[in-house]
């Protein structure tokens, strides 16, 4: 059961929701014990309810899907399907109400959103992955919101420059979202599922990721110095997107090569925003 939801928990993607929050909690003065309690919440237990979720009411879809059962997602049992339910309630329930309990109204409300992203995503009669566009537009609150979160919840002031770096961010979760799509058109249409890939095809899902990678580089040009220089780091991944510009709907199961590089790709990217958090920081 245990290796169950490690796996259904995606572990190669904790840090992409744990470290929006903990950069922008940190950067904006909040204090240790919250940095921490809120960190781990945003690294495991929240991955658990956002991918457990999805893996028990996506169950006939990843039947078909032939890249799940390993770390791009677990395809649990039936019999996992419940347990891994009561495991989300049990392992959210005691961070929520502690970070509810240090928080503001605004605060609230951005949790709020976040959880009910989670859950509206993938469980039955919301669907918003079903969805199309409104499908990468929820996928992408799902790891923004942790650090809007983070920025309310420790007071950060708003500056338009803040905008601009939240709004770039938001456009990548989108052609993230949008660009793993593509991967699974075939599972999903034989599965009776819609996502943007499923309704405008793979080839312009595609084109709309690259450009999405593109104008998120444009954003971050109006950032505070040094974040111009994050917007070179999105030009790996539009490159990436980019080699399957001509992809057709029959080999979209082909672009899995470069959603594997995507993942790896975070890694290196995660480790240089550091730097650039840190230089800033320190000016």
């Amino acid at each position: 059961m245990l290796k169950n939801l490690f796996v259904s928990s995606r572990p190669l993607s904790w840090v992409n929701t744990a470290f929006p929050f903990a950069a922008a909690y940190l950067l904006s003065g909040g204090d240790v014990v919250t940095l921490v309690i809120g960190t781990l919440y945003f690294l495991i237990p929240y991955n658990l309810a956002m991918y457990g979720i999805n893996d028990v009411f996506d169950y006939e879809s990843d039947l078909r899907n032939p890249r799940k059962g390993g770390v791009e997602g677990a395809v649990l049992d039936r019999s996992m399907h419940r347990p891994t339910l009561i495991a989300v309630a049990i392992t959210n329930v005691p961070f929520l109400v502690y970070l509810v309990a240090v928080g503001s109204p605004l605060s609230w409300l951005v949790l709020a959103i976040s959880i009910f992203a989670v859950i509206a995503y993938s469980a039955k009669g919301l669907r918003f992955k079903e969805k199309p566009f409104l499908d990468s537009l929820t996928s992408s609150t799902h790891f923004v919101s942790p650090a809007v979160y983070g920025l309310v919840l420790a007071g950060a002031v708003f500056t338009p420059q803040l905008w601009a770096l939240l709004g770039a961010f938001f456009l990548w979760g989108m052609a993230s979202h949008a660009f793993g799509a593509v991967q699974d058109v075939i599972a999903d249409r034989e599965g009776g599922l819609a996502s943007v890939a499923t309704v405008i095809g793979a080839r312009a899902t595609v084109r709309l990721s690259v450009a999405l990678y593109l104008l998120a580089g444009v954003l971050l040009l109006v950032t505070s110095w040094p974040g111009p220089l994050a917007a070179l780091l999105a030009l790996p991944y539009a490159i990436s997107c980019a080699a399957y510009w001509n992809i057709t709907d029959a080999d979209a199961e082909s672009a899995n090569r470069g959603w594997k590089r995507f993942l790896y790709l975070n890694f290196a990217t995660g480790f240089l925003v550091t730097m650039l958090l840190i230089w800033w920081a320190l000016s």
